[in-house]
């Protein structure tokens, strides 16, 4: 799985070369941000139910026409598909808080989704509908500390940035 440190030893490696200062420097970043982001994973860990709910609940609100006849929300089953995927981003971006990197996102949620959304007639701007309600609606200090927020806020805009 992709994180900073095995994306700077893979890069030397390719080159044929030791790991420089400024690799260092960037692992070090990373290790001094791993506290904030474990606990971004930790509260969206605890609260992921609640966080699915309102972003799917915003998703629905702004794009109402998705639940007409024909759309991708015209079903009750088809609504339950969209939370599950606002589910399974969600930990996918809770896996990137963990693992300090975007692997997870890139490897299980970007590859194809695009392709697979237009395929099944799903718009990817309800998706970032969803993402972006939930990256605005994060309030600090009580949802998490300010630094954990940042963490959770770059996760999403990662995803968000991905399926446009």
């Amino acid at each position: 799985m992709k994180s900073v440190i095995t994306t700077i030893i893979s890069a030397a490696d390719a080159a044929g070369r030791f790991i420089t200062s400024s690799d260092l420097e960037s692992v070090q970043g990373n290790i001094q941000r791993a506290a904030a982001r474990l606990e971004a994973a930790e509260k969206l860990a605890g609260n992921h139910e609640a966080v699915v709910k309102e972003a799917g609940d915003a998703c629905f609100t702004k794009y109402s026409y998705l639940k007409n006849a024909g759309e991708a929300g015209d079903s009750q089953e088809k609504i339950n598909k969209c939370y599950r995927d606002i589910d399974h981003y969600m930990r996918l971006i809770n896996y990137c808080l963990v693992v300090g990197g975007t692997g997870p996102v890139d490897e299980w949620g970007i590859a194809g989704a695009r392709e697979v959304y237009r395929a099944l007639n799903l718009p990817g701007s309800a998706y970032i509908a969803a993402f972006t309600f939930s990256r605005d609606r994060l309030c600090v200090p009580r949802d998490m500390s300010a630094q954990a927020g940042v963490e959770y806020s770059t996760a999403l805009d990662y995803v968000i940035n991905s399926l446009y």
